[in-house]
C-alpha cells in the first residue's frame, strides 16, 4: 500500500490543504453544510419533476383546511 501521509493536499498538487477546495477539511472531507448545499438543489429539482411538489402542496392545503385557515 502506498504511503500517503506526506501529501500537502488531497490532489497532491503542492498547494496547502486549506486552499485545496472551498469547504474541505484538512482530512479531505467536506463540511456537512457544504455537502448539503451541493445536494439540496438537485434533490429539490428532482422532487418537483417527479411530482413531489404537488404532493406536498396538497398535504399543506389539507392541513390548512383542518386548522381553519
Amino acid at each position: 500500500m502506498a504511503h500517503t501521509a506526506g501529501r500537502t493536499s488531497p490532489g497532491g498538487q503542492g498547494e496547502p490543504a486549506a486552499l485545496a477546495a472551498p469547504g474541505t477539511r484538512p482530512g479531505g472531507r467536506r463540511h456537512p453544510l457544504v455537502a448539503a448545499a451541493m445536494v439540496l438543489p438537485l434533490a429539490l429539482l428532482l422532487g418537483f419533476i417527479t411530482g413531489w411538489g404537488q404532493m406536498v402542496a396538497a398535504q399543506a392545503s389539507s392541513v390548512a383546511g383542518m386548522l381553519g385557515s
